[in-house]
């Protein structure tokens, strides 16, 4: 069961999918930045990043399985992550370019695009010697992400409305602590798979919470 748990945790906070969750949460936290008032005024922005940065580079590595070129989806081998790695890039630097001269992105997710794809980078230049973790990477940017977030791009708090259910109001501390946990749970189901060590975790975090800020640093 806790087995199954871990699949499913690593697969819905996959790292391709941490920079459209770094859109969703900027769009909640403030979405005055888009010149929008509420997340659904820029529902095709969100679909337009899922799709470049997450179903594109996924559909790349499973034509690289059919194709024999990898031998696995996981890619327990880390030189099997060479190419994935590669073409990934390409189309993280792609969507960078597009939201780089792009006047309705505002700065903070050019910011995070920016930091997302040198985290990526960076992974794949660590990958060559020694095996990091892709999630840990993840988690490490999407912990930046809340942590710039708060003390440049927020309000303190933000509200959710969630329709039928009402509007709950969250606090960028509730959120930060939450994005903590997560990457907790999200590293300790990659050490229940198996797939890595412990510091293989560690190096990711550092990685991606890094790239963030040498982003932030490039372009503020």
């Amino acid at each position: 069961m806790l087995r199954v748990a871990a699949h499913i945790i690593s697969v819905v906070f996959h790292p391709l999918l941490m920079l459209t969750y770094m859109l969703v949460l900027l769009l909640l936290i403030n979405p005055y930045l888009f010149g929008v008032h509420n997340i659904k005024g820029n529902a095709p922005l969100i679909l337009f990043v899922f799709l470049s940065t997450f179903m594109i580079p996924a559909f790349a590595v499973f034509m690289m399985k059919q194709l024999d070129f990898i031998s696995s989806i996981q890619m327990h081998d880390r030189m099997e992550r060479t190419g994935p790695y590669i073409i990934t890039g390409v189309f993280y630097l792609w969507m960078f370019r597009n939201v780089l001269d792009n006047p309705n992105i505002p700065t903070a997710f050019t910011v995070f695009v920016l930091g997302s794809t040198i985290g990526l980078f960076l992974a794949f230049f660590i990958n060559i010697f020694s095996k990091i973790s892709a999630h840990a990477v993840g988690m490490g940017g999407l912990m930046a992400m809340v942590v710039i977030s708060m003390f440049l791009y927020s309000y303190d708090d933000f509200v959710i409305n969630l329709n039928s259910f009402g509007i709950v109001k969250c606090s960028m501390n509730t959120l930060l602590m939450a994005s903590i946990v997560l990457a907790g749970i999200v590293g300790t189901s990659r050490l229940l798979l198996k797939a890595h060590e412990p510091k293989d975790l560690y190096g990711g975090y550092l990685v991606g919470f890094s790239a963030q800020l040498i982003a932030l640093w490039i372009l503020l």
